[in-house]
């Protein structure tokens, strides 16, 4: 049986993807300190296959011992955005780089290495991204993920995985990734004010980038050594586009433009994830079908405090 390693195991990518290889017949160990106090495996706890780690990544010395017990490592522990890395960049620094340098100086040659990337490294362009679009990061966030897959990518063991914003429920909910946090604010405000409204993205929904990694998984001496965007082809929209998309399922959702105010975000781009497609991968989950789960998700946990959903 193959047997994986999932530090942050327990987040919001994290325990989609525990569920879906458990499913999937692979022995899962999460690793994860739970810093969010989040409860989000409980429901696996009494699976055969799974067991629980709980340690703080940044601990390296078990890191290193425990390693050489894993066909698959994927690492997911990192302090997620902008803002979160911002409020203390040595913690990020140390979790989003210096693990990954760890993990890659103690890795076998037979042993899988998917590390999940982002699309906050590509900043703003005007030309169509493709992986070989030079990195513009924006963020400290963004620097500590260029970093590290450049670190990855310079002894050609491990497969990077470029992922356009996430959306969808998960046991580990977020309400502050923009998909989830524009139809949250069409349910609790009924409107939304959007600044630099023509900025574009790409996004996916959480289970598929769960089922990109069992691809990746499958056919890992095919994509060993490279780095592939993943996101919907046909899901490159504005912020008002995404919100207009929104509206045509709550029609009462007040949409309004601010033209003098900035986003502290100001990614924009349009991505092309035609490299993983041409290896046989697509996505299963649209914009409109995640919005429509969402509206769902919302009614369970609409009435928490919010704060227990997001990593800001």
């Amino acid at each position: 049986m193959v047997k994986v390693l999932i530090t942050g195991g327990a987040g919001y990518l994290g325990s989609t993807l525990t569920h879906y290889l458990l499913d999937k017949g692979y022995e899962v160990d999460v690793l994860d300190n739970l810093m969010y106090e989040q409860t989000s495996l409980l429901h696996l706890c009494s699976h055969k296959n799974f067991r629980f780690i709980s340690e703080d990544v940044t601990n390296f010395n078990l890191l290193k011992s425990i390693l050489s017990d894993y066909d698959v490592i994927i690492p997911l522990a990192a302090i997620v955005g902008g803002p979160a890395c911002d409020a203390n960049k040595e913690l990020a620094t140390k979790v989003n780089f210096e693990q990954i340098k760890c993990i890659v100086d103690n890795l076998r040659d037979d042993q899988k290495l998917i590390m999940p990337n982002t699309n906050s490294q590509y900043g703003s362009s005007k030309d169509i991204i493709t992986e070989e679009s030079p990195f513009n990061p924006l963020s400290h966030y963004a620097v500590t993920k260029c970093d590290a897959e450049d670190y990855i990518m310079h002894y050609d063991n491990g497969v990077c995985l470029r992922l356009a914003t996430v959306f969808g429920s998960s046991s580990r909910m977020r309400t502050d990734l923009l998909v989830n946090d524009f139809v949250h604010k069409a349910i609790v405000d009924g409107y939304i004010v959007l600044f630099e409204s023509h900025f574009k993205r790409n996004y996916i929904h959480v289970k598929d980038i769960a089922r990109t990694f069992l691809f990746t998984i499958e056919n890992y001496d095919r994509m060993r050594g490279d780095v592939f965007n993943v996101g919907l082809s046909d899901s490159n929209l504005s912020k008002l586009e995404l919100a207009k998309s929104i509206k045509d399922i709550i029609p009462n959702f007040v949409i309004k433009e601010d033209d003098y105010k900035t986003d502290f975000d100001n990614r924009d781009y349009i991505v092309s994830n035609k490299k993983l497609e041409s290896l046989g991968w697509k996505p299963k989950y649209t914009i409109q079908e995640g919005i429509l789960e969402l509206l769902y998700a919302y009614q369970m946990i609409i009435k928490h405090n919010n704060r227990n959903f997001t990593n800001l």
